[in-house]
């Protein structure tokens, strides 16, 4: 056997197996994290909202305070959760800067209505008459 007669093969294709199974692992990853990104961020609060047959959009000009109540059981002050009494405190601090100030609440189907009234209840202690229930509209 003739070592020089023996000619050497260059391999001229790239292996994809390693960059096509790092490619599925940050797929799986995306997969994974995408949905707690949006679980995470409170401005995707979930609320499925009464119908109604006669409703009105809140005007973007206006200074409107959002009131959440969801189903899951948190209550969000312009998206940040809150508890009845840092709610209080904090649209007592709004209606201050703005005593006209708007309040937009949504509500989910499935909240109890005692927690309904007791939001009310803390509109009612401060004195803050413009109140905006949000709706679907019924089709």
């Amino acid at each position: 056997m003739n070592r020089r007669s023996r000619k050497q093969v260059l391999i001229s294709e790239i292996n994809i197996t390693p960059f096509t199974d790092v490619i599925l692992v940050l797929l799986v990853i995306f997969m994974i994290t995408t949905p707690l990104m949006y679980q995470a961020d409170p401005k995707h609060i979930k609320v499925n909202l009464p119908k109604a047959k006669h409703t009105t959009s809140a005007s973007q000009k206006m200074e409107v305070a959002t009131i959440t109540l969801s189903s899951e059981g948190p209550m969000y002050l312009e998206g940040d959760i809150v508890t009845l009494k840092e709610l209080e405190s904090q649209l007592s601090v709004l209606s201050k800067i703005d005593p006209d100030i708007n309040v937009f609440i949504q509500v989910d189907r499935l909240v109890a209505f005692k927690n309904v009234v007791r939001v009310l209840d803390v509109l009612n202690g401060l004195g803050l008459e413009r109140l905006q229930i949000a709706a679907e509209e019924e089709k």
